[in-house]
């Protein structure tokens, strides 16, 4: 009796059928659109801190300080591109479809670990420098 082996698919492995590029642009289009709410909602963490706590940060509202703001902002949106290190392997991958529906959840808690780090940033680390 001679034993039959299925053999693989001719795209076994393959991977899906996109390029790079197709998958770099559609990255894109995803992160940068979130970006601006990432962006606001950090904003909206660090004016929240200058309005709760405001004769306190008084004199942080000097042209001095704007520099280190704008470097920390700059870190933040560094960081935000990390997601790219995750996507776009993921769209490359098998599971591209079921990643594509999902990714949202990366977005989010990225999100939140950023809003939990600016608030213990600010907390910790900034205010206890201003008096």
């Amino acid at each position: 009796m001679e034993i039959v082996r299925p053999s693989p698919p001719a795209n076994f492995g393959a991977g899906p059928a996109t390029s790079f590029r197709e998958n770099l642009i559609d990255a894109l289009r995803f992160w940068e659109l979130r970006r601006i709410l990432y962006n606001a909602i950090l904003a909206a963490v660090t004016i929240s801190w200058f309005a709760a706590t405001w004769p306190h940060f008084r004199p942080a509202l000097q042209l001095q300080y704007l520099l280190p703001l704008a470097g920390l902002a700059l870190i933040a949106n560094i960081l935000y591109c990390a997601a790219y290190l995750v996507d776009l392997p993921m769209q490359l991958s098998a599971c591209n479809a079921t990643w594509k529906r999902y990714r949202w959840l990366l977005w989010l808690a990225g999100t939140l670990f950023a809003f939990v780090l600016t608030n213990y940033w600010i907390g910790d680390e900034i205010y206890p420098d201003f008096h």
